[in-house]
């Protein structure tokens, strides 16, 4: 299904998310396009390579995250605090399940961007409608108090994932073939209840 959208360039803004109007398409390095064309194919194999080593805890935990039924990101509000983590998968990383850090979603004029607050690595940037239930995310890691990066700038270190809607409260960015340590990167935000924050 992406590999149609990429060639038609057939990607529709939403209120909320980036209107992007095929602008996704143009942005996208020709790498993190091609990650995106292999992203059924790394999941499928960093998942099960991934529950192969795994601790049985860890293993639940990927389960948990990958569960749900996708909701429309189209009729959502995702602006506001959430708590978030990655759970990396395969190569080096076998199956390494992070603890819980601060992430927030804002809508500045431009659409949704994502920003992680805490954490030695942080990612940031924006999301891009890909049809009811799935977003693009095109953002760039930086570590520690680094300056935050934007996406497709030199010497950036760029981040692409698809993005889902799993439950009322929850969201899922799915990494194909990060830079650094793992083939796939799941990260699990849930929104934070207002007497947490």
């Amino acid at each position: 299904m992406f590999a149609t959208i990429l060639s038609l360039g057939l990607v529709l803004g939403i209120a909320g998310a980036a209107r992007a109007d095929g602008a996704i398409v143009q942005l996208l390095t020709v790498q993190d396009k091609a990650r995106l064309q292999r992203f059924e194919a790394t999941r499928t194999a960093a998942v099960s390579a991934a529950k192969s080593v795994g601790a049985p805890e860890d293993v639940a935990v990927l389960d948990k995250a990958l569960s749900g039924k996708l909701l429309s990101v189209r009729s959502a509000d995702l602006t506001g605090d959430w708590r978030c983590r990655t759970i990396k998968l395969g190569k080096s990383a076998g199956l390494v399940v992070y603890g819980w850090f601060r992430c927030r979603i804002v809508d500045d004029g431009a659409g949704w961007r994502l920003d992680k607050l805490t954490g030695s690595q942080r990612v940031s940037g924006r999301f891009y409608d890909d049809g009811e239930t799935r977003m693009i995310f095109a953002g760039a890691l930086s570590f520690g108090d680094e300056p935050r990066q934007a996406y497709g700038r030199p010497g950036a270190r760029n981040q692409v994932a698809l993005a889902v809607r799993p439950g009322p409260d929850r969201l899922r960015l799915e990494f194909p073939e990060p830079e650094f340590e793992s083939a796939f990167d799941v990260m699990e935000l849930e929104r934070v209840p207002p007497a947490r924050k």
